[in-house]
């Protein structure tokens, strides 16, 4: 049975501005797990990821002081950005409303800036924060739920970023056999490295301010939670966090950013050449990293800038591989892991269109 927008008990829009987002999550009440005993379980596969959660801790000030540095640094190209997606998706999307589905969480933020630049150009345009999970597909009843609302023809997924594709490929994956969605489904990101979005702002893998925090920057919920008996899955909602929060703040300013813009030029979905060139490419670094540490699985690669850095704050780390360490992109990554007692390696063009790659420790 289908249940209504209305019908569903959600956590509302956290943090974020009542307007600026529906989460389609339940709050949930779960026993966190220490990170070393998650991956442990998660390795032996006797739990999937999406069952555990470790606790989030607020962030030192020094990891805060690097937030405000990537602000400062590439606050701007993020608005410059945003409104290049959002003019993109002005064109593509022909209907008299624009539906943007964020994942939880890395595509609440460019979600939530997405949606104010489409409104800012006379479009009607809904927000719905959903959960989507690796190996286990999207949450149909908060899909369905929106569909019935809205209708599915102009419904855009949007997230962060792309590391090796995963969410992508889970994407098509749900959707393979739901005529209601195209083949290629739109999927929308800042940065693409590996090709595997239906459109992004660049391919280049850069460091974008809002994947430096977590629930801090992204509504203070939690990553995503697999419901144990079905129906909505959950989030914790992370008021201990509330003194550390900066949603709204980190909203506001870009969203200034992007006003104060001149003429940007609309972004372009990859043609078949340019999937194809990034596709192979990224896929090389990866396939060879595997083989260099005796990877058998690939989930223990996390190439990118952004899952880099979140795999040392939430995973067990094995290695971290940087082009150039004194790039100051990889300035929290390189003070994470100095704090971790992690060895960096620069390797320089090796990494192909990544800049930081993170290999999880094996357990066995």
């Amino acid at each position: 049975m289908t249940l209504s927008l209305g019908e569903l008990n959600t956590v509302g829009s956290g943090s974020y501005v009542a307007d600026d987002v529906h989460f389609l999550l339940q709050a949930v009440q779960i026993e966190v797990t220490d990170v070393a005993e998650k991956e442990r379980l998660i390795q032996t596969q006797q739990k999937h990821y999406s069952e555990m959660i470790s606790q989030e801790h607020a962030p030192t000030p020094v990891h805060k002081a690097l937030f405000e540095r990537a602000l400062q640094q590439s606050g701007e190209r993020m608005a410059a950005d945003v409104q290049s997606l959002a003019l993109a998706l002005n064109q593509a999307c022909t209907g008299t409303s624009i539906v943007l589905v964020s994942f939880v969480r890395a595509g609440l933020p460019l979600g939530v800036l997405l949606r104010r630049a489409l409104i800012g150009m006379g479009r009607d345009c809904h927000h719905y924060g959903i959960s989507i999970v690796r190996d286990r597909g999207i949450d149909t009843v908060a899909l369905e739920a929106i569909i019935q609302a809205h209708g599915a023809e102009n419904i855009v997924f949007v997230d962060g970023w792309t590391g090796k594709g995963a969410i992508s490929a889970e994407i098509r994956r749900s959707l393979k056999s739901d005529s209601r969605f195209p083949v290629e489904p739109r999927l929308v990101v800042l940065a693409d490295p590996c090709g595997r979005a239906w459109l992004s702002a660049s391919a280049e893998d850069w460091i974008i301010p809002s994947g430096v925090l977590g629930a801090t920057v992204s509504g203070l919920v939690s990553r995503s939670i697999w419901p144990a008996d079905g129906g909505l899955h959950g989030c914790v909602v992370y008021d201990h966090l509330s003194e550390h929060d900066v949603t709204r703040d980190f909203i506001e300013q870009i969203d200034t950013q992007r006003q104060a813009l001149a003429s940007i030029v609309p972004a372009t979905p990859w043609t078949d050449d340019q999937r194809r060139v990034l596709q192979t490419a990224a896929t090389h670094v990866v396939e060879s990293l595997a083989a260099r540490f005796n990877i058998s699985n690939l989930n223990r690669v996390k190439p990118g800038i952004a899952e880099a850095t979140r795999a040392v704050l939430r995973r067990v780390p094995d290695h971290v591989l940087v082009r150039d360490r004194n790039d100051r992109d990889v300035q929290l990554l390189m003070h994470l892991t100095e704090a971790a007692g992690i060895v960096v390696e620069e390797v320089g063009s090796d990494l192909g269109p990544y800049r930081a790659v993170t290999i999880i420790r094996s357990v066995s």
